[in-house]
């Protein structure tokens, strides 16, 4: 098979297309024939390396994937080559694309019990761009943060492919939904693509916005997977028992805090975890069923996976980034 092979971590000219072992499965196990697979950030740290996470060269990521079963495993009785499917990345034995060879080749082998099938009107590239977004974004606003209908939601980050999921699933339970972006241009998109308001942080203070935009009040939820010195402002735009939930730190794991928000407005701050595999049959039925709907804002050839994570790292883009082999 072909696949887009990281040679060695560091920048994007480890990433080699070229010929690749076809994937053994084993008896619980099925083979998967990838039709599309689209990028994360997790993509990004593999590549250049992660502290204390070392990844054996050469290596495979793509753990967002979407395709048809190539083949079964001889335990394996609820699927059958052709079956249309998408995945859990999360595993027993580790995660696809981080720990266990990915998606962004021609054909993966994936756990039976990861797999999930998807129905024929949901076409493979959405199906791709569904678990790992929409999975987190589902766990993040719905089981730890509690979110309800006429509640307020500011999600940092928003042009990317959880804040867009974010948004989405904000509007999907009828609560208002305020994007905060770095341009202009992805504000106006952003409010095309259904957010209430869009607040342009490279031009004002998105805190100040916040609490123009609450009437004063402060927002019920802050979703904040960047860190670093947006984690003070993430705060003050909060009203007394409002929620700061987070997923991650793109923009730095260690940020300066300020006690007297927390303590003075009784806030909570949520720590959210990945996914589970009902979150992402959660959110692979919504987008089945229209009532959300991933926004794919660029598609390349598996071959051109450089050029896909060249994009990614310079931020300019709104949605998500699919590979088709």
């Amino acid at each position: 098979m072909k696949a887009a092979v990281i040679e060695r971590q560091g920048g994007v000219e480890n990433i080699v297309y070229r010929e690749w072992p076809d994937p053994e499965i084993g008896p619980d196990d099925v083979l998967v024939r990838v039709r599309a697979c689209a990028l994360n950030h997790l993509d990004i740290f593999v590549r250049r390396g992660m502290p204390g996470f070392p990844v054996p060269m050469p290596f495979i990521s793509g753990g967002d994937i979407a395709g048809e079963i190539a083949a079964v495993g001889a335990r394996v009785a609820t699927f059958q080559p052709g079956d249309r499917v998408s995945l859990n990345p999360q595993t027993d034995e580790g995660m696809i694309g981080e720990e266990l060879l990915g998606g962004l080749a021609e054909l993966v082998r994936v756990p039976a019990k990861n797999v999930i099938a998807i129905p024929p009107e949901l076409d493979f590239a959405r199906a791709a761009a569904t678990p790992i977004a929409y999975g987190t974004a589902l766990r993040m606003l719905i089981t730890r943060g509690r979110l309800q209908a006429s509640e307020s939601v500011l999600v940092l980050g928003a042009s990317g492919g959880v804040g867009l999921a974010c948004i989405q699933i904000a509007k999907m339970v009828h609560a208002k939904a305020i994007a905060v972006a770095g341009s202009a241009e992805k504000c106006a998109r952003l409010l095309e693509l259904g957010a209430d308001e869009a607040v342009d942080m490279s031009s004002s203070d998105f805190s100040r916005e916040a609490w123009r935009l609450s009437g004063k009040r402060g927002v019920d939820i802050c979703v904040n997977f960047t860190g670093g010195d947006t984690y003070v402002p993430s705060l003050r735009t909060l009203r007394p028992g409002g929620r700061l939930v987070t997923c991650g730190a793109t923009a730095g794991f260690d940020p300066k805090t300020d006690l007297r928000f927390i303590w003075v407005r009784e806030l909570e701050i949520l720590g959210s975890n990945s996914y589970t595999q009902t979150d992402v049959e959660a959110a692979l039925a919504h987008v089945a069923a229209g009532r959300l709907d991933p926004f794919i804002g660029a598609t390349f050839p598996l071959g051109e996976l450089a050029a896909a994570e060249t994009l990614m790292e310079r931020r300019d883009f709104v949605g998500k980034i699919v590979l088709v082999p």
